[in-house]
């Protein structure tokens, strides 16, 4: 029986393989093909057996019909380690075939038009592909399948150091790829499909690279966190860890609220997380010195928190937390001295994970799963639909950037969110207090920003040297220059009330409700100065 050894071909994307092609012929392989493949080998030059020549029956009208035949996939499928199998293809005059490269149709570039007929779609469903890569991965331990060009240089390397054969490892590894290969493929033809012709909504989503936590949100729980391929980057999951202890859950979850944080700024900002609320976040013109101003936002709920800044990151950063303990740094990159420095500070167990550029990628979802299903929507990117201001007191165009960076805040505080902000230098702020996860607004004010936003100028107040009969007046007359930001619509005009007693004179909020007029009278009584955004904000 002829032992020579054999490659079938056939490719949508042609990428790199003449380069695979030149290897394969220096190996000794005989290059089987088919179709646009077998023309584009031939016209490099290249010696190409076509496969009708092999099954004995010419290719069928559109090349419906080229590969699928039994002279092909039993050479794909054969155990070459069964007698009977083996007499078969000699008694067939079949000569196995050693490895596979193939892809797909494009259906992808079709799916996702606004307007596509079923014709479109019905053209680049592939039927001999799938099945040529399923059979050729089924039988890995002889037959290696490679769908990606990105693989050919390793199959070349393989081949090399096996003078001519793959290994089987790597043909197990191979064959993962390609049932994963014709795995998207099928989602992607159900779901178009499902949606073109049954009008119907499928999610089909791909969660890879699972790795087992110590445990999950507590220690009783189980858990394993998956990265998701497709999702737009930068995000928490595609991040790189440089530095310090494994993961846990819940540092993956406050991570992923700290990115956010700060990804949406154009300025240099810091977010100090706790349990997914930003406790402290800062603008300012070097990311120390934002660092240092959002830890005085909250230096209580500081400590075991996880820090995000939307700058690279050097030593002088680190300094600052040499004596304070935080979880996290998350950060677009990290200069050499800050390895050098967490070696010599012996902060073995802090966590510092680089992310990349931190630009907010356009079209992302949002996915929330429930007791039996997900929810998915678009991720709330927008901060404002419109700055109207709708008091008697204008509100000052001195105090618009003010402004905007609290309504930003409030994007990332659960609801109901409520942020206290001040320009606490020329063109760079910061957050005094926040509320958040209350369920009611007034209480947001009243028991939590408030009662933060004066501590911390209390404390302010005495490291600056404030005499004790001074402190009052100094904390009053920095809240007459703060804005007080609210994600969602006043309902009534008595968190406007709260608010007047406090001293804030300047307020953001969506605006909507049915008692507007309400709020707004209440703001003319008081001299306060009011925004609507036209844009709500809530986090659940």
């Amino acid at each position: 029986m002829q032992t020579k050894r054999r490659a079938l071909i056939s490719l949508y994307d042609k990428t790199g393989i003449d380069e695979l092609a030149r290897k394969l012929s220096d190996f000794g392989y005989d290059i089987l093909s088919t179709g646009g493949t077998a023309k584009a080998l031939q016209k490099a030059g290249f010696a190409v057996t076509e496969v009708a020549d092999v099954t004995g029956a010419a290719e069928y009208p559109e090349g419906l019909v080229k590969t699928l035949h039994p002279r092909i996939h039993f050479a794909l499928l054969a155990n070459r380690d069964d007698p009977e199998h083996m007499a078969r293809m000699e008694q067939d005059g079949i000569i196995p075939i050693d490895i596979v490269v193939c892809n797909l149709y494009a259906f992808h570039t079709v799916a996702d038009k606004a307007e596509v007929s079923d014709e479109e779609l019905r053209h680049l469903i592939d039927i001999g592909g799938p099945t040529m890569i399923r059979a050729g991965a089924k039988n890995w331990k002889y037959v290696a399948v490679l769908t990606n060009p990105e693989d050919y240089p390793v199959l070349i390397a393989e081949l090399e150091k096996g003078e001519g054969t793959s290994s089987q490892d790597f043909r197990a590894r191979m064959a993962v790829k390609a049932f994963e290969h014709t795995a998207d493929y099928d989602a992607l033809v159900y779901k178009t499909l499902a949606h073109q012709l049954n009008h119907e909504q499928i999610l089909r989503t791909k969660f890879v690279q699972g790795t087992v936590l110590r445990y999950g949100e507590n220690p009783h729980q189980k858990a394993i966190s998956y990265f998701d391929p497709s999702y737009p980057r930068p995000n928490i999951m595609a991040s790189r860890q440089l530095w310090g202890k494994e993961i846990s859950f819940n540092n993956l979850v406050d991570g992923d609220a700290a990115l956010e944080a700060v990804m949406g700024f154009p300025q240099c900002a810091v977010a100090v997380v706790k349990h997914t609320n930003p406790c402290g976040l800062a603008s300012a013109a070097t990311a120390r010195l934002a660092l240092e101003t959002a830890w005085e936002g909250d230096i209580v709920s500081a400590f075991g928190s996880v820090i995000a800044c939307n700058r690279p990151v050097d030593a002088g950063f680190m300094d600052f937390l040499d004596a304070r303990f935080v979880e996290m740094v998350i950060a677009p990159s990290f200069a050499p001295d800050v390895m050098t420095w967490l070696q010599t500070h012996k902060k073995k167990n802090l966590r510092v994970l680089e992310v990349g550029d931190v630009s907010v990628p356009a079209n992302r979802l949002s996915y929330k799963s429930v007791h039996g299903g997900m929810l998915v929507q678009d991720e709330d990117d927008a901060v404002f639909e419109k700055w109207e201001s709708v008091t008697k007191t204008m509100f000052p165009e001195d105090k618009n950037a003010l402004g905007k960076f609290s309504f930003q805040a409030l994007k990332y505080i659960k609801s109901n969110e409520i942020s206290i902000v001040r320009e606490y230098k020329p063109g760079f702020f910061h957050m005094l207090g926040m509320g958040a996860g209350q369920p009611n607004r007034v209480d947001s004010i009243r028991k939590l920003a408030l009662p933060k936003a004066r501590e911390n100028l209390e404390r302010e107040a005495k490291a600056l040297g404030k005499a004790e009969g001074e402190i009052e007046a100094y904390i009053n007359g920095q809240l007459a220059q703060c804005v007080l930001g609210s994600g969602a619509f006043f309902p009534f005009r008595d968190s406007i009330e709260e608010i007047q007693k406090i001293g804030i004179r300047y307020v953001v909020q969506p605006g909507g409700s049915v008692n507007d007029s309400e709020v707004i009278a209440a703001c003319d009584e008081f001299g306060i100065a009011m925004v609507f955004t036209g844009m709500r904000h809530f986090k659940h």
